[in-house]
């Protein structure tokens, strides 16, 4: 028994969403990457879903691009984490503005 596109469509607008909204309601570093995450991943299994549903590779493909892109955000934004952290014992997003230099 197959699930049709239409079930992971709806699975990936829901985690699409909930990662939308936890990005907008909290103020945590941490947490929000955490919700980008989650929306990469939905995009990725939208990809994923139109490949099978296609027959084509690509979809495929461009799945290792989106995490290549989600690694790098997360190296980059780890490395700011930490270091605001050192700064200030905090991972609140609106102490950030402290990096300004």
């Amino acid at each position: 028994m197959s699930l049709s596109a239409g079930w992971y469509l709806g699975l990936a607008a829901l985690l699409f969403s909930i990662g939308a909204i936890g990005l907008l309601v909290r103020r945590n570093v941490l947490i929000m990457f955490m919700c980008i995450e989650l929306m990469l991943n939905a995009a990725n299994l939208t990809f994923v879903t139109f490949a099978r549903v296609l027959n084509d590779i690509g979809g495929q493909a461009l799945v290792f691009f989106v995490l290549v892109v989600a690694a790098a955000e997360v190296v980059v934004g780890l490395g700011i984490v930490v270091t605001n952290f050192r700064r200030r014992s905090t991972t609140v997003a609106d102490d950030l503005h402290s990096l300004k230099g």
